[in-house]
């Protein structure tokens, strides 16, 4: 399939996903009356709350940090829970990722940007009708809430039939929209607010203050002085002068003489006034649910888009990944830690990307490899990368190709918990029993160092009884070990090693390599560095 790409850092690559299943999804032509989200395209994709909690494994991989950066200075939409959120089944990733390739369109993206810069500013100016105590005050912020919103639909309309999207759910609402910008009530919307306006800006009054009485007065064609009394004293100019103007603080609201002087003007006029209160009364109720929904569910887009973004100019890749139900054979190019390339981009430090591929029967990742050599780094990256492509996102690489899990279990090592009465290698027993008793062959489990708290012999013992019973779940799996005797337990288990440097094996080079674990290399390199070897030692000895 040919690359389609705007963004040439991000590249579109084919799905596992039949014409019968775009059928069943409604690829036939969308209409109004068909669109609900443009995160969501039917029920059973997934109904997000607004108080969802993380998934259990979101602080071992790290992603809880991802989500934080993503969402960072987007509180108000509350995206969080549709990051929490992952989809179900194919149609419903190939959803997003139609919408998020076709937001690459930079132009399109701009627009989207400059519609919720908008509707920002129209919750602003309900907000501030909502909390000022003054009735005109109040009203007048309604009034141009209104004129922004109709602006912003008719805007983002105009934007959507420029751009022409072909995701379904862009094209669905595209045509819900035009719908809506075409109806009588809309149009009414926009019209009379133009006039009420219209009357306010015509209004014309006078104020004169004497002492402490304030006249308010309708306007009689009285002379403007402001021109004359600049032009007098222009001449008294001779270049550049200091200037003694102070800034006065802007003080929002107004101030209860303000109000006064128009209470006045309103009582002078009335037909203006009742028709700004007729107004606000008429369309108290003005923002259509459809539009806010897209407010806030596109910036799920927008905002993976632009964190997106810092990567690539960075120099990483993004990829679309092919996602199969059925097919076990994953692969990755140039794969990465997100959490941990975020700090190192911050730091100008360097970003070590790396590969993973399981084919046939291959299920588990056996990581083996010295301390600090980016183990943990990989099995993260490899739960992150599965969990993105669930939400239907891009995710780190050049190419992916990854599996749509049921279920995504982590184990790491924990504090232990004093509450529980329970020991470490019994805490370990138990949590990895309970991740084995729910698991699935559809399930992706990642454990990380378990068993550290025992004897070497016991635990090869038990890693090898979970090795065995992962074996017949035939479940994917990264596992973390420093037991390289569990490296190479059947034709299910692939060994990967956290590499170091030929001319340095103290060095590490944070790549993960697929070969035989050698972890008494990396030992013997560190006692020759210490002098700690049985010759050094023996030569130390006799000295």
């Amino acid at each position: 399939m040919e690359t389609t790409s705007l963004d040439k850092s991000i590249e579109r690559k084919p799905r596992f996903v039949s014409q019968k299943d775009r059928v069943a999804a409604g690829d036939v032509g969308a209409s109004s009356a068909s669109f609900k989200s443009v995160l969501f395209e039917s029920l059973d994709s997934g109904i997000v709350g607004d108080k969802i909690e993380p998934p259990d494994f979101f602080h071992d991989l790290n992603l809880d940090q991802v989500m934080d950066a993503i969402t960072a200075d987007r509180e108000e939409y509350n995206l969080k829970p549709f990051f929490y959120t992952r989809l179900t089944n194919l149609a419903a990733v190939d959803y997003r990722q139609q919408i998020m390739h076709e937001l690459e369109n930079q132009r399109l993206f701009a627009g989207i940007k400059s519609f919720s810069e908008r509707m920002r500013t129209m919750r602003r100016h309900l907000a501030a009708a909502k909390n000022w105590h003054y009735k005109f005050s109040k009203e007048r912020w309604f009034l141009d809430a209104v004129e922004i919103y109709c602006a912003a639909a008719t805007e983002l309309l105009r934007i959507l039939e420029m751009a022409g999207p072909n995701s379904r759910g862009l094209r669905a609402f595209r045509e819900y929209l035009a719908h809506y910008v075409e109806s009588d009530r809309f149009q009414s919307l926009c019209r009379e607010a133009d006039v009420v306006k219209s009357g306010l800006a015509a209004i014309r009054y006078c104020v004169r203050i004497k002492g402490g009485s304030v006249t308010v007065s309708p306007f009689d064609s009285e002379i403007d002085y402001t021109v004359a009394v600049v032009e007098t004293f222009a001449k008294f100019k001779q270049g550049a002068v200091t200037n003694y103007l102070c800034k006065c603080r802007e003080v929002s609201g107004m101030n209860h003489i303000e109000a006064a002087i128009l209470d006045r003007v309103a009582h002078l006029n009335p037909q203006a006034f009742r028709a700004l209160d007729d107004f606000c009364a008429k369309y108290e109720n003005f923002l259509e649910k459809p539009i806010a929904d897209f407010d806030r569910e596109i910036q799920f887009y927008v905002a993976y888009l632009e964190y997106a973004e810092t990567f690539r100019c960075a120099g990483l890749k993004f990829c679309y990944p092919q996602l199969s139900e059925t097919r076990k054979d994953v692969c990755s190019r140039d794969g990465f830690d997100l959490a941990l390339a975020g700090k190192l981009i911050k730091e100008h430090a360097r970003v070590v990307c790396n590969d993973f591929t399981l084919s046939g029967p291959e299920r588990i990742f056996v990581v083996t490899g010295p301390n600090q050599g980016g183990k943990t780094t990989f099995a993260r990256a490899f739960g992150q990368l599965h969990y993105l492509a669930s939400l239907g996102c891009p995710v780190p690489g050049s190419e992916s190709r990854l599996f749509l899990f049921d279920q995504l279990f982590t184990h790491f090592e924990h504090e232990e918990d004093i509450t529980t009465l329970r020991g470490k290698l019994q805490d370990d027993l138990v949590r990895i029993y309970h991740i084995l008793e729910q698991a699935t062959s559809n399930s992706i489990i990642i454990i990380n160092e378990i068993f550290s708290s025992t004897s070497v012999k016991d635990g090869i013992h038990l890693g090898k009884k979970v090795l065995e019973r992962l074996s017949q779940l035939d479940a994917l799996c990264v596992c973390v070990t420093f037991l390289d005797e569990l490296a190479a337990f059947n034709e299910k288990s692939v060994s990967v090693v956290a590499a170091v440097a030929p001319e340095n094996r103290t060095l590490r080079t944070y790549k993960i390599e697929r070969r035989p674990a050698d972890g008494l290399a990396y030992a013997l390199a560190i006692a020759e560095k210490y002098q700690l070897t049985y010759n050094q030692l023996k030569e130390r000895l006799k000295a």
